[in-house]
C-alpha cells in the first residue's frame, strides 16, 4: 500500500502528485485494469504475442 506524508510547508496538490507517482511506480492502476475481468489463459497468450511482435516491430534507437 502506497502512503504519502504531508509535511508542514507542503501543499495537498503536491503531495498528491507525490501519491500519484508513487502509485504510477508501484503499478497499481496496471495492476488494477488487468484484474478488472477475468481473462482466458489464451487471451492472456494472444496478448503478450501481439506486445512481443509490437516491442520487435519498433526501430531501435541507440
Amino acid at each position: 500500500m502506497s502512503e504519502v506524508i504531508i509535511h508542514d510547508d507542503e501543499n495537498f496538490e503536491r503531495a498528491l502528485k507525490r501519491f500519484k507517482k508513487k502509485c504510477e511506480k508501484a503499478g497499481i492502476l496496471s495492476d488494477l485494469r488487468k484484474h478488472r475481468h477475468y481473462e482466458k489463459p489464451s487471451e492472456r497468450r494472444k496478448r503478450k504475442e501481439n506486445a512481443a511482435r509490437r516491442k520487435n516491430r519498433r526501430p531501435r534507437v541507440a
